[in-house]
């Protein structure tokens, strides 16, 4: 049986109906993570891993700079991170609270380990890291990144989601285009020119709609 903290947590584990790209026009149930589900996975992979540094690279990396961000680009029930000071045990606690984990099932959100390969990065990104740190993540520290280095990994990444998030981060003010242009001079030539392609393609659906 689950005890009173769990469903404290479960509760924040909602779903919310709403027409999506690519559903049809049909309604389909989505998971939204907050702010204070991360902070728990937070506390959660520092005291598995016992780093006190968490670095959080996925989408979900968003809930550090933008705590209310529209819930419409947080539809994941994970969190990619790793330890700071040591990556390798992203693995154990990917075992631990990651998916399929008892913790999945009681909280119905997990932990991805990763590694910090995961993401291609500007060169400045440690500098814009975002600090989440209170109460709720129980001495660990998280650092989220910034939402300029999290939109270029995501612009990097290119798949059509990736290119979906940052259309509509730009839309909804979170970053601009000519923040988002200042950064790619810290990337190698190559990947600026794949950002700047799939940065187009992501200004040319937001003027298109």
């Amino acid at each position: 049986m689950r005890g009173r903290k769990a469903d404290d947590y479960a509760k924040a584990a909602l779903f919310v109906v709403s027409s999506r790209p690519g559903s049809g026009g049909k309604s389909i149930a989505v998971f939204i993570m907050n702010r204070k589900q991360l902070e728990h996975l937070v506390r959660a992979s520092g005291s598995i891993s016992g780093c006190r540094d968490v670095v959080i690279i996925g989408s979900q990396a968003l809930l550090g700079a933008c705590p209310d961000a529209p819930p419409e680009i947080l539809t994941s029930m994970e969190a990619d991170l790793y330890p700071a000071d040591d990556p390798g045990k992203a693995e154990l606690i990917d075992g631990c609270i990651g998916e399929l984990s008892p913790f999945h099932e009681t909280f119905g959100y997990y932990a991805h380990g990763v590694g910090p390969e995961t993401a291609t990065l500007p060169s400045g990104w440690k500098g814009r890291l975002v600090q989440v740190e209170n109460e709720n993540t129980g001495g660990t520290t998280g650092w989220c990144l910034a939402p300029v280095d999290l939109a270029i990994s995501k612009l990097l990444a290119g798949r059509p989601k990736d290119i979906e998030f940052v259309r509509q981060i730009i839309r909804i003010g979170i970053v601009t285009e000519n923040t988002l242009q200042g950064v790619l001079n810290e990337l190698t030539p190559d990947n600026a020119t794949h950002a700047r392609h799939s940065l187009r393609s992501a200004l040319s659906d937001n003027t298109s709609r």
